[in-house]
């Protein structure tokens, strides 16, 4: 069974093995325009303070660690896409620890 990203993946190549993809006119001037977007919205020039309970953030190292990257990275970009409108809340996420307690959701 194809995985969804597969199938977007092969229908890529066969639309671009087609001969149904062109180059954009002034393709220099493209780049240059949606690199100086990327490195505009990727810039970091502002420094916050936030006080987090030792819970938390342990929380967050961990998942951070399960992704890979550094937590304040992680942070950043829960931050990034909560602001942006693109945050999706799923079940959620065990930690190690169990507080005992049933958590609830709020989907907002």
């Amino acid at each position: 069974m194809k995985t969804e990203e597969a199938k977007y993946e092969e229908d890529i190549l066969t639309s671009f093995e087609k001969g149904e993809w062109q180059s954009v006119p002034n393709l220099k001037d493209e780049i240059a325009r949606y690199a100086a977007c990327a490195s505009a919205a990727l810039t970091k020039d502002k420094r916050i303070n936030i006080r987090l309970s030792s819970r938390d953030l342990e929380d967050v190292q961990t998942r951070a660690a399960e992704e890979g990257m550094p937590y304040q990275t992680l942070i950043a970009s829960v931050l990034h896409k909560y602001v942006r409108g693109r945050l999706i809340e799923t079940t959620p996420h065990p930690t190690m620890r169990s507080t005992g307690r049933a958590k609830k959701v709020h989907a907002r």
